[in-house]
């Protein structure tokens, strides 16, 4: 019996985590057999599992048969994306040094100032950007998506990295001065080698919330800088919903952020992780 018990305590933790991955995978994975199903095959109620494959909608997404190309809209999510990221972690990764291993005072008032400026509704946001990006002539144009995108998550970098540089040793950081070294010197080869997990966790997390972002791009963007998942909702018509298109387009656009994290998967769990345990 206490051999038994034993083993439901060792196996349960495992258990659970299997479960509530299959709940979260499913989704992802009914999504791509609904990609690969007719659109008639694909609206029957309840579902056919045996039903013909077929890559008709990834054709139809990627406008094999006449409809507009997604590419623009791909390339001008990977612009805005990747250029915010490099910005963000550009401008965070200096003002964490100096809010974890250089504390400016009251530094702690300063984290909360940035973490205030999340806590304001995007929408509440959304008209005087507007106005501004009208006024400058920046509507429809990607790099107005990059300085949205870099202030938007710049408050969220600043805080991940905040936690990473606080675990750097301070010592290594009083030896690198000791041996003359500068402040460009210590940030570039002392302290961004030791704490590159948190800079990858804190660069796959802004690329995510840039990749995935969809009032503003609705809003400021017309056709030139249109990016991926504006392009998603335009396949939603007063005509009806074309499901399997709609899967289709979803995983296609899906694809770069699971790759990006499936890439960097080691790093986000040291990353997390990091302060973990003292």
């Amino acid at each position: 019996m206490n051999t038994a018990l034993s083993a439901v305590r060792r196996g349960g933790p495992g258990l659970v985590a299997w479960l509530t991955g299959i709940v979260f995978f499913l989704p992802i994975a009914w999504m791509a057999l609904t990609s690969f199903h007719s659109e008639s095959d694909a609206a029957t109620n309840p579902p056919s599992f045996t039903a013909a494959l077929t890559l008709d909608g990834y054709r139809e997404f990627f406008g094999v048969g006449g409809g507009a190309s997604p590419w623009p809209a791909l390339i001008n999510s990977a612009t805005a994306s990747v250029a915010s990221t490099l910005f963000v972690l550009l401008l965070s990764f200096p003002a964490a040094y100096a809010l974890s291993i250089r504390r400016v005072r009251k530094w702690t008032d300063v984290l909360f100032f940035f973490l205030s400026t999340k806590m304001l509704p995007a929408v509440a946001g959304l008209l005087p950007v507007y106005l501004f990006a009208k006024n400058a002539g920046m509507l429809d144009n990607v790099w107005l998506l990059v300085i949205l995108y870099t202030s938007m998550n710049l408050p969220i970098a600043v805080w991940m990295m905040q936690s990473f540089l606080a675990e750097v040793p301070a010592a290594v950081i009083e030896a690198a001065r000791v041996d003359g070294a500068r402040l460009p010197t210590i940030l570039a080869r002392v302290v961004a080698p030791i704490s590159l997990p948190g800079i990858a966790a804190t660069a796959l997390i802004c690329f995510i919330f840039s990749w995935n972002e969809l009032l503003f791009a609705r809003v400021l963007t017309g056709v030139v800088a249109e990016t991926a998942p504006v392009f998603l909702t335009g396949f939603i018509t007063s005509q009806g919903l074309f499901l399997a298109k709609v899967c289709a387009a979803s995983l296609v656009v899906s694809l770069p952020v699971l790759a990006a994290g499936f890439a960097a998967q080691d790093k986000l769990v040291q990353g997390l992780s990091l302060g973990a345990v003292k």
